[in-house]
């Protein structure tokens, strides 16, 4: 992180060092037990902690120091501010930190600039194009190629980048083991157990509903990604040109990743909207409202495009849908997709730090 220190940073340090103190919390998550291997938070430190906490808010509703009592500990809401600082120190190009903070215009005008690429060259926008290669009777498949390659690798460059940087910030290297533990705590979302009743959220009650979504969520992302790796295979080395018949793998794996994508976006911006606010820093959700509606935006315009791809309707959805797309791609390396990196290197370095071998 930053060597400058800011008020997030301060105020991160402070609840830390009375969270050493007392340590009633620390069967929660991984984050209290690391936080007692340490008698200081350096800057590198409150970064790693505060990507290492998942957000669960237990702590909060079980703090004896918590609103109203004058220390007025919110450990949840100041290592989110911290955890942003963090994304925006190692966004690259350093240009684009900005983004960051205005989350609905950066994406909106990615998505913007996108559909209108798209459109510019689309044909045959008022009638229907059905059979093999109907999609790219609209969008011819050169373009598709050149928009959606140029936006994905900007996006694996700049997250690449990032990811470095964060790495850097942390230090070690990191045996096998330790990426396979990182992975495994990662997948399963470990750190939204709460200590193994859920975690209390939205309310105060332990629930496993935000985990269940995230999963959801990841699920039809991960599926999504088939989807299209199937479909590339099936276009460039088979010689089989989309749209697919509809018991097909490709439109199979991307019905069932749309399905979940859809549902666990909508699940966990409806808890969002009904999530007790105390613990959460309010300046940091925008980020997190605009990737979900993003996603969710992207796997219902997949699943009405699969619909309705033999209609006059199939080509304004095929650059909607394009454009979401490419939007989602272009603003990966500066929203809140970041977050993906950053906790995948804050797991990897707990797991080092948790290894026997190592002390």
């Amino acid at each position: 992180m930053q060597a400058t220190e800011t008020a997030a940073m301060a105020d991160a340090r402070r609840a830390l060092e009375i969270c050493n103190a007392c340590r009633y919390c620390e069967g929660f998550c991984a984050v209290f037990p690391a936080i007692e291997r340490r008698r200081e938070f350096p800057a590198a430190d409150l970064g790693f902690l505060a990507n290492l906490c998942h957000g669960c808010n237990g702590c909060y509703h079980a703090c004896q120091y918590a609103p109203p009592h004058e220390w007025a500990l919110n450990v949840p809401a100041a290592l989110a501010r911290v955890r942003h600082e963090s994304w925006s120190e190692t966004i690259r190009p350093a240009t684009l930190r900005g983004l960051l903070r205005r989350p609905l215009a950066a994406t909106a005008g990615a998505v913007l600039v996108a559909g209108l690429a798209a459109l510019a060259s689309a044909h045959g926008m008022a009638r229907a194009h059905t059979g093999p290669g109907a999609f790219y009777a609209v969008i011819p498949l050169a373009t598709l190629i050149a928009l959606g390659g140029a936006s994905f690798l900007f996006a694996l460059l700049a997250l690449a980048a990032s990811a470095l940087a964060a790495w850097r910030g942390l230090g070690g290297t990191p045996r096998p083991v330790h990426l396979l533990r990182a992975l495994h705590d990662a997948a399963t979302l470990k750190n939204l157990g709460g200590g193994g009743g859920g975690c209390p959220y939205p309310g105060e009650q332990p629930s496993a509903a935000r985990r269940h979504a995230h999963h959801a969520l990841a699920g039809g992302f991960l599926l999504a990604f088939a989807a299209t790796s199937v479909a590339t295979i099936d276009e460039h080395l088979l010689g089989w040109h989309a749209p697919y018949p509809l018991f097909s793998l490709p439109v199979l794996l991307g019905v069932a990743g749309g399905v979940l994508m859809l549902a666990g976006a909508a699940r966990l911006i409806l808890l969002k909207r009904v999530a007790d606010p105390a613990p959460l820093a309010a300046e940091t959700l925008a980020a997190d409202r605009v990737l979900l509606g993003l996603l969710a935006a992207i796997a219902a315009s997949g699943l009405v495009l699969l619909a309705l791809r033999g209609t006059v309707a199939m080509p304004p959805l095929l650059v909607l849908h394009l454009a979401l797309v490419l939007g989602f791609f272009v603003t990966m390396p500066f929203g809140k997709f970041l977050h993906g990196p950053h906790r995948f290197a804050a797991l990897v370095r707990d797991a080092m730090e948790r290894d026997p071998a190592r002390r």
